[in-house]
Formats: structure tokens, sequence, C-alpha cells
């Protein structure tokens, strides 16, 4: 091998003189220095070329490949790998695809539109054959915006206008179940569905708004309707609690009179048949009357005496 500079050794200028004195020239070689860096460059450019050492980062697949095949699935991390494979990175992180207004129609034909947001990741074990099939990233947005417009079709067209707003959670969980059963065949799962404002034609968001404007009028009117009749029940209770007032009071005066009439009517009797028997007991009643009415008397005679008037306690004929 040639050396890298080549040393040309003078002699001596004149006879005798000292070797100190000898000269050294260097002069360097081109073709030496271009060949070596050939060889470093070469070098680098084959141990570029069969480097064994990869590696997968977090959230990713590696896709190995051997002249086109798909030969294995490398985890994350360290991967080795043959000089003639190949490593491609697959994402297998959430993905987001967005469908603005997508369109259907419902059960009672009124057209409406939506805007989804759909999150979806590639199945792990999934990722040969969405790499072999539909893509070598892992994104499948163009699949899944396709997918969610048919579904949002088939879905909305099982529901009338109004249960699409007042169900609207079920209608939800309806898109989610077909979706993630259509997605499953491109090897992709539904991770949630975001769904935004339903909108309908302007004359039928007109007929809902007019629908509610009545509905609340109505419910207005039926609550008045309620407190009339409440208040109506309430005067109705009052009366009748104080007509059975009245009734009960009657009711225990009637009785009462009744049964002091009773025993009147019994003191009577127990009296005529004492008299019957004894008519000193009557002698006896009359001189307990005439006692009670000198009690009564203030002691001054009438100054107007009729004819045939008794006069009180002057019995002259007895």
């Amino acid at each position: 091998m040639l050396s890298r500079y080549t040393k040309t050794v003078k002699g001596p200028p004149y006879p005798g003189a000292r070797a100190s004195e000898f000269v050294e020239t260097l002069q360097f070689n081109p073709a030496a220095i271009v060949r070596d860096a050939l060889i470093i460059v070469g070098f680098l450019i084959f141990t570029a070329i069969v480097w064994p050492f990869n590696s997968v980062p977090t959230g990713s697949r590696g896709v190995v490949t051997q002249f086109g095949r798909i030969v294995g699935i490398e985890n994350e991390g360290l991967a080795l790998l043959w000089p003639w494979q190949k490593l491609t990175l697959f994402s297998i992180r959430a993905e987001a695809a967005t469908i603005e207004d997508a369109s259907g129609a419902t059960s009672d034909t009124q057209p409406v539109d939506v805007s989804l947001t759909v999150r979806y990741s590639i199945s792990p074990d999934k990722v040969s054959e969405v790499f072999e099939k539909y893509s070598h990233d892992g994104d499948l947005s163009s699949y899944v915006q396709t997918a969610t417009q048919e579904i949002f079709k088939a879905v909305t067209a099982k529901y009338i206008a109004t249960d699409l707003i007042s169900k609207r959670s079920v209608v939800s969980a309806d898109i989610n179940q077909a979706l993630t059963e259509k997605l499953s065949r491109y090897g992709a799962q539904v991770i949630n569905i975001d769904m935004r404002n339903f909108k309908f034609s302007d004359s039928y968001m007109a007929a809902i708004n007019e629908k509610t404007t009545q509905e609340q009028l109505r419910q207005a009117a039926d609550n008045k309707l309620k407190t009339v009749e409440s208040e109506q029940k309430q005067k109705v209770a009052v009366a009748e609690a104080e007509a059975a007032a009245v009734r009960a009071t009657a009711d225990g005066e009637a009785y009462a009179t009744l049964k002091n009439a009773q025993a009147d009517a019994e003191a009577l009797r127990v009296k005529n048949a004492a008299i019957g028997q004894s008519p000193q007991v009557l002698e006896l009643q009359r001189i307990q009357v005439e006692q009670t009415k000198a009690e009564k008397w203030d002691g001054k005679l009438p100054e107007a005496i009729y004819a045939g008037a008794p006069i009180p306690f002057l019995q002259v004929g007895k």
C-alpha cells in the first residue's frame, strides 16, 4: 500500500557536511487521501445498511416486511432486523374522524343533518390485516367517515323527528353499536362518538316552536284549572263541614228537646199518679205555688182592681 506521503532526503550540500544539516521534505499523496476517504464513507454506508438495531415508539407497532411481504409485527421497544428487512411504524393511538353535516331522514320523512366526531383506534391484533388491506400508518378516517354516514342514515330512519331530540342518548347508543360492528370489519374499534346539534328544516323547526308554545299555554291553562278546582273543592269541603256542624248542633238540640219533653212527660205522669193516689199532694202543690208567689210579691197592691179580679193573698171566703 502506498504511503500517505513520501519522504525525500537531500544529501549533504557539500562533502564533509554534518548529518544535522540534512533537510527532510514531506510531500502529500492526493490519491491516497481520496482513497482513504472513500473507504471511510463506504464503511459508514455499509454499517448503516446492515445496522440491526431499530426502535418502536410508544403507541405504535412495527410492521416488518421482507421484499414487500409482511414477516412480523414488532411491539414497542427495541427491534432487531436483518439488513434485507424493513421496519414500518404503524400507529395504534386514538384517531379522530370528523363528519360535518351528515344527512339522513326520519321515519316521518323529515330531513335531518348532524355533525359527529368519531374517535377510534386500530386493534393491535389487526395491525397486519389493516396494513395489508387499508392503511400503512393506521389512518382509517376516510373509511370511518363513509361508514358513519351510512350508519346515521340507517339509524335515523327508525325514529320520528321528535324522538331524535327527546331520545338523543338512545339514538347515540344505536349509532355507536352499529358503527362498532361496521368498523370491526376494517380492524378498528370505536372509542366514543360525539354527536352535535340536530338540524331540521326551517319550516319544521317553526312548527316545533309553535307546538312548544301551544303546549306551554295548554299546561298553563291546565295548571290554572287545577288551581280553580282545588279552590272549589276547598270551599265545598268547608261548606260541608259547616253544614255538618249545623246539622250536628240541630240534632243535638232536637235530641235535648226530646229528652226534656220526655222528662217533663215522665214527671207529669208521676205527678198525676201521685195526685190520683193522694189528694193531699195537689193541696201541697197549691201551697208551694202560693208560697212562690208570696216570695216574688213586692208588697204593693194593684192600683186598679176590676170586678171579680182576685186580690193576692186575700182569700175572704176561706
